[in-house]
């Protein structure tokens, strides 16, 4: 039996993968007051999951599946990152994640993204394959990233209840598991189908964000 202890530690708010330096645009949600509460947090985690989450976590699982092919994935995934400053925090996130996985899980794909200097999503799959991930929990690892790290800085950005957040993402446990088992079909596919759900606002947002002297978080 393989050990899931692999699963835990890549899944693993602790790992030292940069995360924690990243809001995944809630930061400047809150400073255009689109965010103020845990019902406006609901809301901002619902549609990323749905959108920023789901294209994550598809790109996760196909480059799990086939970790040889993440150059086509990174140009599909950059085709669907039409902000520069996401682009960017992604591939230090990515850089981040692989720089903690030569250390773990050295090898020939882990060292060629290195190499390559992948996105975010492209070097979680690469990751999960080399500790022997699959890509369906791959995807459910990057799904249920892409609000456990929002929610997180929603905790240092608003002053809310840690308690009730982490009750606010056992509520989206359902939704969390639907979203990555949609991402872990598109495996079956070409690249180019993969899917490209949009969140322009997050894109907005994003590059606004970048132009601030003064931020807690990098994106």
């Amino acid at each position: 039996m393989r050990a899931f202890t692999q699963l835990l530690i890549l899944a693993d708010g602790r790992f030292p993968s940069g995360g924690h330096a990243h809001s995944g645009g809630l930061e400047a949600a809150v400073h255009q007051r689109r965010v103020h509460n845990e019902t406006d947090l609901e809301a901002f985690l619902r549609g990323r999951l749905r959108t920023a989450g789901l294209v994550g976590a598809a790109f996760a699982a196909a480059a799990c599946a086939r970790p040889s092919t993440m150059d086509e994935l990174e140009a599909e995934l950059d085709a669907r990152t039409p902000s520069p400053a996401q682009r960017l925090a992604a591939r230090r996130q990515g850089r981040s994640l692989i720089r903690a996985a030569q250390v773990v899980w050295p090898g020939e794909h882990v060292a060629r993204a290195a190499r390559t200097k992948v996105s975010q999503p492209i070097a979680l799959g690469v990751v999960a394959d080399a500790a022997d991930v699959t890509p369906g929990e791959a995807a459910l690892i990057s799904a249920y990233h892409s609000i456990s790290g929002p929610a997180s800085a929603a905790v240092r950005l608003l002053g809310l209840d840690p308690y009730r957040v982490h009750g606010l993402l056992a509520a989206l446990g359902n939704e969390c598991d639907e979203v990555a088992r949609e991402a872990a079909a598109f495996t079956r596919g070409p690249a180019a189908d993969l899917p490209a759900a949009s969140a322009p606002l997050l894109d907005i947002s994003a590059e606004d964000h970048a132009a601030w002297e003064v931020r807690l978080f990098a994106s």
